[in-house]
């Protein structure tokens, strides 16, 4: 059984300090990694440097790219983009990257957007694979967050990492996002660990801390535990109290 490994979303907590404080508050908070969404606009190697200083992991960041992976015709721009991200995540360690797919393109079918998703995902993978960084595709929950999105469900996801066949292409299981559309988590985990590169938290309704709503997150932990997954599961929520009690209960459940 895994020590699940937890990387804390910086753009959801500890925002109200200057983004160079938040690793130190990280570290303090007991926590050993964090992340955050974009990078455009942000000076990652000063971020870096302030995660070593703190003594904590950057772990995670999403590609940026002006194409979407839904769009046919935007295939070698969301390429463009997603080598760009691989390169600052190996120049600054980081071995996950998170993308999503981008809005259902109305009048386009769902069958040709799928393929195109799949056919970017399959043109980057080799350079992800002789970087060594993993790419995570994230489906997002359409009837609380993300209306218009096209990848809602964690199936349809894990059938496009099936279809690219690459072992640097994963998917992003969030529980938050997946409780909402599917539910049934800890089937869909086990059915799939192998293809799971990372993990989102939030508990359901109110995207706050687990131990707040209807997920069982000890029992969720645990399975994960018990499957012995070795990445990172990211706290990505909005807190009912303090970020630092927060993790505590988070650690509470492990």
């Amino acid at each position: 059984m895994s020590k699940l490994k937890f990387s804390v979303c910086i753009e959801m907590l500890f925002n109200d300090l200057d983004i160079l404080d938040r690793p130190a508050a990280v570290a303090q908070s007991g926590m050993p990694a964090f992340e955050f969404w974009g990078w455009k606009g942000k000076d990652v190697e000063a971020i870096k440097a302030k995660a070593d200083e703190a003594g904590v992991t950057l772990a995670v960041f999403c590609v940026v790219a002006d194409g979407a992976l839904v769009n046919p015709e935007q295939t070698d721009v969301w390429v463009a983009g997603a080598k760009e991200s691989i390169d600052l995540a190996k120049k600054v360690g980081v071995k996950t990257l998170i993308t999503t797919v981008g809005q259902e393109i109305e009048g386009l079918p769902r069958e040709t957007q799928h393929a195109s998703i799949v056919k970017g995902l399959k043109a980057i993978a080799p350079y992800a694979e002789q970087q060594g960084i993993t790419i995570v595709v994230e489906p997002l929950n359409i009837l609380v967050n993300h209306k218009g999105y096209y990848l809602e469900t964690s199936d349809e996801g894990f059938a496009i990492v099936e279809e690219v066949g690459s072992p640097n292409i994963k998917l992003l299981f969030d529980i938050y996002h997946q409780q909402i559309s599917e539910g049934n988590l800890i089937d869909r985990i086990t059915a799939n660990i192998a293809n799971i590169g990372h993990f989102h938290v939030a508990d359901v309704p109110g995207r706050h801390e687990p131990g707040t709503g209807e997920i069982n997150y000890k029992n969720v932990f645990a399975k994960i535990a018990e499957l012995g997954y070795e990445g990172y599961v990211g706290l990505e929520f909005t807190t009912t109290t303090t970020a630092a009690e927060a993790m505590g209960k988070v650690n509470s459940l492990v």
